[in-house]
């Protein structure tokens, strides 16, 4: 009679489990693999995002903490030992930097940026520090994967217009050393390379305020205003901008793919520099009375009403920013922006 004979395999052995028969084990040989033709092909690992950032300063160091919290890879320059620490402390891999005397190739990391955001202002004189190295810049930059680069610039680069509405396509006329070096810059940051792969932008931001910079922090610290400040004061229309909607439109600047584009980045409220303190002052002495020391008045003073009166009259427009980007501002307003870091005292 015959006898049914049954395999069970265990981790690679045979084993006999047939009725007539004792536990027995034979080794058989393993399944072949799959032939590399026939495998299905492995996903490619994406490159890791690498933002470099030029001068690490208020605006570049918020971007970088929110870009450090998406894990993103960030790096950037400082200008002391005492920031890099800082930077560090953050996740950064921080480099201090000097413009005008430290080597590009000091800086390693910067070959490695898929993105680089440019936060350092020209210098009198000598114009944009990084721009003066542009043959080692751009040499750097071919070697590695350069995919988006953000040049941050302002609104004076459009000088005095008699008040008027002026969009990114309105005839440019700086008219103050700095704003005639930023719009230099401008152009050398925009044409630096010809990779048609690149994206390049122009950010033209408005005065900049947030968390630790703003008429409530002046208010509070009782400081007096600086002399640019108080030239200001007599300025019927002031654009500025909360660096929470910067950072909003960096990102939504890097959906844009293989673009050159110029956008303002300013609030829609366009109010003078006294407007602002006065409301400023209203939220401070309804939450902390005791706080401030000074009245506006007396840390305004102290130019006389000729100095103060600059031409630099216009009213920046904002649409190109939320039609192509879709950037739907959380702060249009002074009120708003001003009231959220209120909050967060």
């Amino acid at each position: 009679m015959g006898c049914k004979v049954g395999l069970k395999f265990v981790l690679g052995w045979a084993v006999n489990t047939s009725p007539d028969s004792s536990m027995a084990f034979e080794m058989v040989p393993p399944i072949a693999p799959i032939p590399a033709a026939t495998a299905p092909a492995a996903a490619s690992a994406p490159q890791p995002r690498h933002m470099f950032v030029f001068g690490a300063g208020f605006v570049g160091r918020y971007v970088s903490e929110r870009l450090l919290a998406q894990g993103w890879m960030v790096s950037g320059t400082c200008t002391s030992v005492a920031k890099k620490r800082e930077l560090e402390s953050l996740g950064m891999c921080a480099s201090v930097f000097d413009a005008t005397e430290s080597n590009l190739e000091d800086l390693p990391s910067l070959q490695d940026a898929t993105h680089l955001l440019v936060s350092i202002p020209p210098i009198p004189g000598i114009g944009d520090p990084v721009l003066n190295s542009k043959e080692d810049l751009k040499r750097i930059l071919n070697l590695g994967n350069l995919q988006w680069l953000c040049y941050l610039s302002t609104t004076s680069v459009y000088g005095d217009c008699g008040g008027e509405l002026v969009d990114e396509d309105h005839t440019v006329n700086p008219m103050s050393e700095s704003a005639k070096l930023r719009y230099t810059a401008e152009k050398g940051w925009l044409n630096l390379m010809d990779d048609p792969d690149l994206s390049a932008f122009i950010l033209r931001l408005g005065g900049i305020y947030g968390p630790g910079r703003s008429a409530l922090d002046t208010l509070a610290k009782s400081k007096s205003l600086s002399q640019r400040q108080k030239m200001r004061e007599s300025k019927q229309y002031t654009a500025r901008i909360h660096v929470a909607d910067i950072y909003q439109a960096i990102l939504a600047s890097m959906s844009l793919r293989c673009a050159r584009k110029i956008f303002n980045v300013v609030d829609d409220d366009p109010a003078p520099r006294t407007e602002v303190f006065t409301f400023a002052r209203s939220l401070i002495e309804r939450m902390y009375p005791d706080l401030i020391a000074e009245s506006i008045e007396a840390i305004s003073t102290g130019l006389d009403s000729q100095a103060r009166i600059i031409p630099a009259e216009k009213r920046v427009s904002n649409a190109r920013l939320k039609q192509e980007l879709g950037v739907k501002l959380l702060h249009p307003t002074y009120r708003s922006g001003l009231q959220s870091i209120l909050d967060s005292w």
